[in-house]
C-alpha cells in the first residue's frame, strides 16, 4: 500500500505536468495565431511536443509499476484461495478448528485479501482510462476531472488501509 501511495504521488505529478504542458500548448497556439513568427514558433512546439512525450512516458512507467503491484495483489488472492480449497478438503466445509492465523480462518483472510485486490484492480483500470486520454482531453475542465480521480482514487475504499492493518495483524506482520 505505501508503494501504491507512493507510485500514485509520482502519477499525479506527471499527470499534472501534462496537463499543465496541454493547456501552455494551447496558449502558445491562441498567440501564435494572432502573431506571424513561425519558425521559432515551431521549435517551441517541437520542444514542448517532446515535453509532453517524455511526461507521457513517465505517467505510462508509473502505471506499469502499479500493473506491477495489483499483479502480485492477485497472486496473493489466488495463494490464499488455494489455502482456503486445501483446509475445505482437509477438515471439511466447517474449515480448520485451530485457525491457522491469530484469530482468523482461512476464509476471512482470503475475503479480505479479494476486497483488496478488486478495489485495487478498479482503481488500476481508471489509471489506465486517465493515461489513455489526459494529453488528449480538448478541455481544461475534463483534464481537471482526470487530475482530481487520480489523486483523490475514488475506486479505494476508505476502509481498506483498516483492512490491510487487520491482515497485518493477522498474518504476524504487525506486532500486536
Amino acid at each position: 500500500m505505501l508503494r501504491w501511495e507512493r507510485l500514485n504521488d509520482d502519477g499525479f505529478k506527471a499527470a499534472t505536468n501534462i496537463v499543465n504542458l496541454r493547456r501552455s500548448q494551447s496558449d502558445r497556439l491562441l498567440v501564435d495565431e494572432s502573431s506571424s513568427s513561425s519558425s521559432s514558433s515551431a521549435s517551441q512546439q517541437t520542444a514542448a511536443a517532446a515535453e509532453l512525450q517524455d511526461e507521457c512516458i513517465k505517467l505510462q512507467e508509473v502505471v506499469d509499476k502499479m500493473v506491477a503491484v495489483v499483479t502480485k495483489m492477485e497472486r496473493l488472492v489466488t495463494s490464499q484461495r488455494g489455502i482456503r480449497d486445501l483446509e475445505e478438503f482437509q477438515f471439511g466445509p466447517e474449515g480448520r478448528k485451530i485457525p491457522l492465523f491469530h484469530s482468523w480462518s482461512s476464509k476471512q483472510l482470503e475475503e479480505s485479501c479479494h476486497f483488496l485486490f478488486a478495489a485495487y484492480s478498479q482503481e488500476l483500470q481508471l489509471k489506465r482510462t486517465i493515461l489513455q486520454e489526459v494529453a488528449h482531453t480538448a478541455t481544461s475542465d475534463l483534464c481537471l476531472v482526470y487530475l482530481s480521480c487520480w489523486l483523490h482514487q475514488p475506486f479505494i475504499p476508505p476502509h481498506s488501509r483498516l483492512t490491510l492493518e487487520a491482515l497485518l495483524l493477522e498474518t504476524g506482520h504487525r506486532p500486536l
